[in-house]
């Protein structure tokens, strides 16, 4: 059964595809059953370029592998953060 959990963010920045790089204006995360990884379900990300449909970069990850990427982020915006002389 789907799950129907997606949360979108916008975001700036690049990724790159098979075709090479591109620009990024949207993170799709959700929660479903996954075209790849060998799960009944996954948390995917997809970053995308809104304008161009086909320019994508997809990961399938488990709920602990999710838990940890979003924990490694954390972590590494904290210290960016403060290298900048930034708070929080």
């Amino acid at each position: 059964m789907c799950s129907n959990i997606l949360e979108s963010a916008v975001v700036a920045g690049s990724a790159k595809g098979p075709r090479g790089w591109f620009r990024l204006d949207r993170a799709n995360v959700g929660y479903d059953h996954p075209f790849h990884a060998d799960l009944d379900h996954a948390l995917t990300i997809d970053f995308v370029d809104g304008q161009a449909i086909d320019q994508r970069v997809a990961v399938e990850l488990t709920i602990d592998s999710a838990r940890e990427l979003a924990a490694a982020i954390m972590t590494a915006v904290e210290r960016a953060e403060a290298y900048e002389g930034r708070s929080a």
